[in-house]
């Protein structure tokens, strides 16, 4: 075998073991703690900076999400990466006494948050808190009938493995709603994106959560995320049908269905 064949598998071989942890290249095995690490420190001012981030407009996006996914009562509901749980509370609220929500999480500080907060609210009859990888989903095949995952994606190390995952615990007929980050339709929105993301998310984090590096990772997770047609076409592999995405606020953020059938 020649030198340059040799190059060209050990590079192959990198590549298969690495990713990205927003603009740096790391070990696949180093994202998941490195990604954890940035959501324990911004636990307890995560609702606060997710107001303050997009100005309130993330409960319209939750509630267009929420609106979309034909959620009934007696409904079981897998919200993964739900974090501090507001998508929780309302489909617990939905899906009723005969329902179960699961609040899924990696970062067992999100989890805790959220926990706290639901709790607080006087929602705990039908909800369940379980410490979660999204490509190892410690639950039975063909269990939901809804699975969402807001904001959540694109920390993940393995999306095509998560989607994979999600797709199994479905059960036949269930749909998948992921609420994301993407693509600006438009380039003035995304010139004025990137500079809001790169040059004042960061100084509102550490004014606020006293963590301006965890905010510049978040921007720039944002920008590695796959486009709109990239993220359709990796549902379409995982098994999903019927696939579609709706543009929310020029494309900034997001919503993905799929259904299982």
């Amino acid at each position: 075998m020649s030198s340059q064949e040799q190059n060209h598998q050990e590079n192959n071989r990198n590549a298969e073991n690495t990713t990205h942890f927003g603009y740096k290249t790391v070990d696949k095995d180093d994202k998941v703690s490195m990604v954890a690490s940035v959501f324990h420190s911004v636990a307890a001012q995560y609702d606060v900076m997710n107001d303050l981030m997009s100005f309130g407009i993330h409960r319209l996006w939750k509630r267009f999400t929420i609106d979309a996914s034909g959620v009934r009562p007696g409904n079981t509901v897998l919200d993964l990466a739900g974090g501090t749980g507001d998508l929780t509370a309302k489909f617990s609220q939905l899906v009723g006494r005969e329902g179960k929500v699961i609040l899924a999480d990696i970062n067992s500080s999100m989890l805790n948050v959220g926990r706290d907060k639901l709790r607080d609210r006087g929602l705990v009859q039908n909800i369940e808190y379980v410490q979660a990888n999204a490509q190892y989903l410690p639950f039975e095949d063909n269990t939901f009938d809804i699975v969402t995952i807001a904001f959540g994606l694109r920390n993940v190390t393995d999306k095509d493995m998560a989607l994979r995952s999600i797709y199994r615990v479905l059960k036949p007929g269930g749909r998948l709603l992921v609420l994301e980050f993407s693509k600006p339709e438009h380039e003035l929105v995304n010139k004025a994106y990137d500079f809001y993301s790169f040059n004042i998310l960061p100084k509102i984090g550490e004014l606020v959560a006293k963590d301006g590096d965890s905010y510049q990772y978040l921007a720039e997770s944002i920008r590695m995320h796959p486009d709109q047609e990239t993220l359709k076409s990796m549902m379409n592999d995982a098994g999903f049908e019927q696939t579609s995405f709706k543009n929310l606020t020029g494309g900034v953020v997001a919503l993905h269905k799929g259904y299982k059938f």
